[in-house]
């Protein structure tokens, strides 16, 4: 049975592919589209325009620039709204202006561009994607998504151990998958990941033993090479 479209998006831990600003969290746009539409490819998304001119933005020249978006997964639709903020989140106006917060006076901010209207519109995409789950819980505060995910069993974690150490530099690559998947042990691994490491793991031996063959084949063909060459040395 498929899991819903929510359950399904929201239990995606996206922490990696996360950015850091004035301490608040920003989901990069290019991961979040594409983990939808790689669960989803029929998702599409609108980005809203308004007036003659069909501007991706409505403005107030006393409130600043706001943008909307509109998401459509599996026939549900979703909008979300967002303003035109700079770094310091503060709404972008036609004109520069100056404030004054409680612990620094005289602070600016600049007059927005379309530059600024762009990366809004692309914020407003994360945003409205979380909507339906990818990287809600980044809005909350929360550090990990709140769906648990099915983790192996120590049985499987100490098989896939022995299967890592019969590699060369075993120690290495085990604590190589430990930082790709941001876990201290095999232990805490999920079903899924289990799969992805055991499926590399094959490559990696296949590709080895490709290489082994074709490597002896080079040393047979050096060898029938020599051989041959001291037979037509001898004499007749």
């Amino acid at each position: 049975m498929e899991k819903p479209v929510f359950e399904e998006l929201f239990e995606v831990n996206v922490n990696a592919h996360l950015e850091n600003k004035n301490g608040l969290s920003y989901l990069s746009w290019p991961y979040a589209w594409a983990s939808v539409k790689k669960r989803f490819p029929d998702a599409n998304y609108k980005i809203h325009q308004f007036g003659e001119a069909h501007l991706p933005y409505v403005f107030d020249e006393g409130v600043g620039y706001m943008v909307f978006t509109e998401v459509t997964i599996d026939g549900l639709t979703h909008m979300m709204w967002l303003p035109v903020m700079d770094g310091a989140n503060k709404a972008m106006k036609s004109e520069g202006y100056i404030y004054d917060t409680k612990y620094k006076k005289g602070l600016s901010v600049e007059p927005a561009s379309m530059f600024d209207v762009n990366k809004a519109i692309m914020r407003c995409l994360v945003k409205n994607l979380a909507m339906f789950g990818l990287g809600l819980y980044i809005y909350s505060g929360e550090d990990l998504p709140e769906i648990e995910v099915e983790k192996i069993s120590a049985k499987d974690a100490n098989i896939l151990r022995r299967v890592v150490n019969d590699f060369e530099d075993s120690d290495k690559l085990y604590l190589t998958l430990l930082k790709k998947y941001n876990v201290t042990s095999f232990k805490e691994l999920t079903v899924k990941q289990r799969v992805e490491i055991l499926d590399g793991l094959n490559q990696m031996a296949a590709e080895k033993k490709a290489k082994e063959a074709q490597d002896g084949d080079k040393v047979h063909g050096a060898g029938d090479s020599e051989g041959q060459a001291k037979t037509e040395s001898l004499p007749d």
